[in-house]
């Protein structure tokens, strides 16, 4: 597996997951705060063992497709490039969470900046997306500040703890990409 490793700042780099990694996200990412905003697949509550069950399977594969957000050395949350399949394989979904110590602070804008530029090419798109639930507004905002434009309301069509949700949907095309610091040349 190819190395990955985006200086989004004098204090952040978004990275390949380590062994490691897995204390440090389960201390962040058991949150309900969180995981409120995020899909059914990321578990709550989220112990170590699921953190290194996680890593345990990026690492055995050849393309990684998720990265650790590392805040002042230790890792703090994730940001995900999830490929399209079939038709749809020149696009692709982007996730993300930060542990709550670090929200507000241009972290996470800098995170899907740094990934969305290069993952282009590393994944032969045209166009990445997001769906944020319309309630969390400090996710589309990091989209925003990452370059994304939000093109659509997409009504009733999330379910979260047992409620329907609205989402927004947020893209950002290839044309309109401008390479990420650090990043180019380089291939996971």
């Amino acid at each position: 597996m190819t190395d990955v490793h985006l200086r989004c700042g004098p204090r952040v780099v978004v990275r390949t997951f380590r062994p490691e990694d897995a204390a440090p996200l389960a201390r962040h990412g058991n949150s309900h705060a969180i995981w409120r905003n995020l899909r059914d697949r990321f578990p709550h509550p989220y112990t170590e063992e699921s953190a290194a069950t996680y890593i345990a399977g990026l690492l055995g594969t050849s393309r990684p497709t998720s990265f650790a957000i590392e805040v002042d050395g230790a890792a703090a949350g994730g940001v995900s490039v999830r490929p399209g399949e079939d038709i749809e394989r020149v696009s692709a979904e982007i996730g993300y969470w930060l542990g709550e110590a670090y929200w507000g602070q241009g972290i996470m804008s800098a995170a899907v900046a740094a990934v969305s530029a290069p993952a282009f090419e590393w994944f032969g798109l045209t166009r990445l997306f997001a769906l944020p639930f319309v309630r969390n507004g400090a996710s589309a905002r990091v989209l925003e500040r990452a370059g994304y434009s939000r093109t659509a309301l997409l009504r009733q069509s999330v379910i979260k703890e047992g409620q329907v949700l609205d989402a927004y949907l947020y893209e950002r095309h290839r044309d309109t990409t401008v390479a990420a610091e650090d990043a180019v040349g380089r291939r996971p």
